[in-house]
């Protein structure tokens, strides 16, 4: 295998199909297909209309990953692949196909997880990865504090959202305000017009008492309740509903407990470099306030480009990378697709 081993990735764990092409930590090829506006009228990602919708798009996709890099399915080295976690129907997907692929094309197959691929692909932005850093991932499904000592050999959890991810609870206020779905996106541009410090927000497991036995943890729940009651005791009074104060406070009480909480591990396990990545770590807000308390604590911030943040086939291909280049042995060709992967495997073992 070469030393910088060229690596086709796919992705399939939600509503985006994507394939990406890397050599070493060189993005060659990031192709996507969203279904996210399939989504849209219901509020949320519909499991049967994600699995469709990659099933319709996996060989446009890879065709024209393999375009764009200007490369054939037989200069590929090996193949990569989300095996978890995501939605199972949506992962079967996508195993399925890479599966073909590395069988037609006799190449080596990696499954991997998907929360790790979201770590992997800053390497594509910002070359090696210190070690130790500290990742936060932050999307809808997922808000995870890593301590990350070897990406290729595993990383260690040390919080993770116990109901609501961040981006979860951007969704549902985005509902709960009439903006649509996905509620990221218009939340953050809607907020800038607001006044972040116009209503008191509750900063979830913040009090002393929880830090006590949820340092390192999030929960958004009780923010999503909170911003609910006061927008009904609003309209109740008859008074007009500040859509861009209530965006700009619910924003920034998300971001102020996620950045705290990256730094204080940071703090506590001698690291000098945060990573962040998934679908909010687009967020303005995030980025801004991260950089600011991050210079402050005498850290270094690594966001990718937004792009890189929501998940797409790129991550997964330098995940892959990495995998190949230390040597790591292949998964097995019978790999299953696992929704519940644990963050303690980075890829299936062969």
């Amino acid at each position: 295998m070469p030393d910088e081993p060229l690596v086709l990735g796919i992705e399939t764990s939600c509503d985006e199909t994507g394939v990406g092409i890397v050599r070493g930590h060189t993005l060659l090829a990031d192709a996507l297909a969203s279904s996210v506006d399939q989504h849209a009228r219901f509020g949320g990602v519909v499991p049967e209309v994600a699995s469709r919708a990659h099933l319709e798009a996996i060989v446009p996709t890879m065709q024209r990953a393999l375009d764009d890099a200007g490369v054939t399915l037989r200069d590929i080295d090996a193949i990569a692949v989300t095996a978890g976690p995501g939605l199972a129907g949506a992962l079967l997907v996508g195993v399925a196909a890479a599966k073909g692929y590395a069988l037609a094309a006799e190449k080596p197959i990696y499954g991997v997880n998907h929360l790790a691929a979201h770590v992997a692909v800053d390497t594509l932005e910002h070359g090696p990865l210190p070690e130790p850093a500290v990742a936060m991932l932050v999307s809808g499904g997922h808000s995870s504090l890593l301590l990350v000592d070897d990406l290729t050999a595993g990383v260690t959890p040390l919080g993770a959202t116990i109901d609501d991810a961040a981006g979860e609870a951007f969704d549902k206020v985005a509902r709960l305000l009439g903006m649509g779905f996905p509620g990221g996106p218009v939340i953050d541009r809607t907020a800038r017009d607001g006044d972040p410090r116009a209503i008191a927000f509750p900063r979830g497991l913040t009090a002393p008492k929880d830090l006590a036995t949820h340092r390192f943890d999030f929960s958004f729940s009780g923010l999503k309740t909170a911003v609910a009651r006061w927008v009904e005791a609003r309209e109740r009074s008859g008074e007009p509903v500040p859509v861009a104060d209530v965006a700009a406070s619910f924003q920034d009480a998300v971001c102020d407990v996620l950045t705290a909480k990256a730094l204080d591990a940071c703090r506590e396990h001698g690291v000098e470099t945060l990573v962040i990545g998934g679908g909010v770590a687009a967020n303005s807000r995030l980025r801004l306030l991260a950089e600011e308390r991050a210079a402050k604590a005498g850290v270094r911030v690594r966001v990718p480009r937004p792009q890189l943040c929501t998940d797409n086939g790129a991550m997964v291909a330098a995940l892959g990378s990495h995998l190949v280049a230390a040597g790591v042995a292949p998964s097995p060709l019978d790999l299953p697709a696992d929704s519940a992967m644990s963050l303690t495997s980075i890829a299936v073992a062969g």
